[in-house]
């Protein structure tokens, strides 16, 4: 049963375009996820009237940066080279709400090169002693700081519905850097989530108080990563053995579990009712922007999404997360609005077995990247998830 549609994009949208929010309005949406602190990116903008690419250069905060909040932090965010006032979002979040929609507050956590880059001792480092500059580590106490002020800032800096709490956990290999050159290395799916165990300071200490030797650990998952052919790891758990496996796995659960519990708990401080929604993924081994939501979501959660790029994943893990989510949590699809959605007997099949594994809000991407075509395939898609809803199909 579909609840919500919710539909992302970015403050820029709506910086000198005057349509921007009430085009937003006439798709059928209920909700507007704008994106409040966001990585570095290029992005199409395919309907501005006075440009076709915007360049965020910086991973940066769109809401306005008191210096009393951030001073004494070792992680400060940056203002956007576009807007040094970073009132961009504000002004979006106040377009959007003047045409009667409800907006949430998109915040990128972990995920940030400009901050990272400066502070390469707060970032995952792999077991080769690799650094990854876009992945602050949130097992360390500076990253956690952060991550909780840069919240709580956005959500003083205008009245909101909702947060979503994106790269809500470590970041990992997979979540490609500029011209990403991984690709052709050869490693397995194991192989990747060994690369993307971290070893920095703070998680080394961790692994010690759960009864492991960060260095033998180390020795064991570079050992893994360098196996080929039949020798290589087909999971972690076959190439630690389970004990070892599951103590690892505790570990890297638990730093995506502190963080999540410490926003959810300052969310509900700062603003009561607020919708709060995260990203995530059944994988306990999972990183990136959809980060583990092993071994339990929590409470005070009220939507986890799943990530339905890959759109023949999709069913499976929307009803992975329905079976780890409690009953009072929704489960959301996170669409990308490409070709695979064009509308027909196909979408609407595949649109159903989503509802049916228990979806019951869609999560669209992305309202600015999207040209006429793009929007209107949103508007029939969501048009479709609500006649099935209605029907009972």
């Amino acid at each position: 049963m579909l609840k919500r549609a919710v539909a992302y994009t970015y403050p820029w949208d709506f910086a000198g375009d005057p349509e921007a929010a009430g085009r937003s309005a006439s798709l059928g949406l209920d909700t507007v996820a704008v994106a409040a602190s966001y990585h570095v990116t290029r992005a199409a903008t395919p309907l501005h009237p006075a440009r076709r690419i915007f360049h965020a250069r910086d991973a940066a905060c769109y809401t306005p940066l008191r210096p009393e909040a951030w001073r004494g932090h070792r992680l400060v965010p940056a203002p956007p080279r576009s807007d040094r006032d970073s009132g961009s979002f504000v002004d979006a979040r106040n377009q959007l709400s003047a045409q009667g929609l409800r907006v949430y507050a998109w915040i990128v956590l972990s995920h940030n090169s400009t901050l990272g880059g400066q502070h390469d001792d707060l970032v995952v480092r792999n077991a080769y002693d690799d650094l990854y500059p876009y992945a602050l580590c949130p097992s360390q106490d500076d990253v956690r700081e952060y991550c909780r002020t840069l919240v709580t800032e956005i959500l003083a800096s205008t009245p909101l519905d909702g947060v979503v709490l994106e790269a809500c956990g470590p970041m990992g290999l997979d979540h490609g850097s500029h011209h990403d050159k991984t690709q052709l290395a050869g490693w397995n799916p194991t192989q990747r989530q060994m690369l993307s165990l971290c070893f920095c300071t703070a998680c080394r200490e961790r692994y010690s108080a759960a009864g492991l030797d960060g260095d033998r650990l180390a020795t064991r998952i570079r050992a893994g990563v360098e196996a080929v052919g039949s020798d290589a790891p087909m999971s972690i758990e076959d190439w630690l053995g389970e004990d070892d496996a599951n103590a690892v796995g505790t570990v890297r659960t638990g730093i995506a579990g502190e963080l999540r519990a410490l926003l959810v708990d300052s969310c509900h401080t700062d603003a009561q009712g607020l919708q709060i929604v995260v990203h995530g993924s059944s994988d306990r081994w999972a990183t990136g922007s959809f980060s583990t939501l092993q071994p339990r979501v929590g409470d005070g959660v009220n939507t986890v999404v799943a990530n339905c790029w890959d759109v023949s994943a999709g069913e499976e893990r929307i009803r992975e997360l329905r079976t780890l989510a409690p009953a009072s949590t929704d489960v959301g699809a996170y669409l990308r609005l490409s070709s695979d959605w064009e509308p027909g007997q196909a979408t609407d099949r595949l649109l159903a077995s989503y509802l049916a594994a228990g979806a019951s809000e869609l999560h669209l991407y992305n309202l600015g990247l999207l040209g006429r075509a793009g929007l209107s395939r949103l508007t029939a898609l969501v048009n479709t998830a609500r006649r099935l809803t209605s029907t009972g199909r």
